[in-house]
């Protein structure tokens, strides 16, 4: 949403920003929360200031191509979701090509090797490639149909049910202050589900 109100000029409600800070104050609280002693007895000692670094450089980047997507389907409205997605994974293919058989270390003729002793591996590689091509064709139909924040909502709210689901299951305890992280993200949820269908029943009575 901040990169497309400040790049691209685009609008939101006040009431869309209110569900979006649920949501994402929500996912905050629950992960900076440390959880009982038997959680944090299996975590590893992590490189804090570097995986925070990483995870707003990731926000950033995918917040400006939802903006960038969004954008592109405003002002061509023909736009299908496999225009988005061709151009997407085209570019993709040829920067990553690039690093990987162009610059040093890029990995690239280790995986030729690999695959050439392990032929057997290219059935596998196959096959999680049409399960992302696959998975791909929804990401791509939502974006251009209902727009990148309804995308982003539906894959952080996925993100953190398995999170929760994971936790839940392990026999994990959760916090007072991640129980609260668990309410701010379904209150954001519900919210901006009754918002959508008060907007629906408006315009099917006007």
């Amino acid at each position: 949403m901040l990169a497309g109100t400040f790049i691209y000029g685009r609008q939101y409600a006040p009431a869309e920003y209110m569900c979006t800070l649920l949501v994402a104050g929500g996912v905050s609280v629950f992960a900076l929360f440390k959880g009982s002693a038997k959680t944090i007895s299996k975590l590893a000692h992590p490189n804090a200031p570097l995986g925070y670094f990483l995870c707003f450089l990731n926000l950033g980047m995918d917040g400006f191509t939802n903006a960038t997507q969004d954008s592109l389907v405003d002002r061509y409205p023909k736009t299908t979701s496999w225009d988005i997605m061709v151009g997407m994974n085209l570019w993709g293919s040829i920067y990553m090509c690039a690093y990987m058989f162009l610059l040093p270390g890029g990995g690239g003729w280790d995986a030729v090797d690999f695959c050439r002793t392990h032929p057997e591996a290219a059935w596998d590689i196959l096959v999680f490639c049409l399960c992302g091509a696959v998975g791909q064709n929804f990401i791509f139909f939502t974006i251009s149909k209902f727009g990148a924040l309804a995308n982003t909502t539906i894959t952080t709210t996925r993100k953190f049910m398995s999170i929760l689901l994971s936790a839940v299951w392990n026999g994990n305890p959760l916090t007072l202050e991640q129980w609260t992280g668990v309410t701010m993200v379904f209150s954001g949820l519900s919210y901006g589900l009754y918002l959508k269908w008060s907007s629906r029943r408006k315009r099917s009575t006007a």
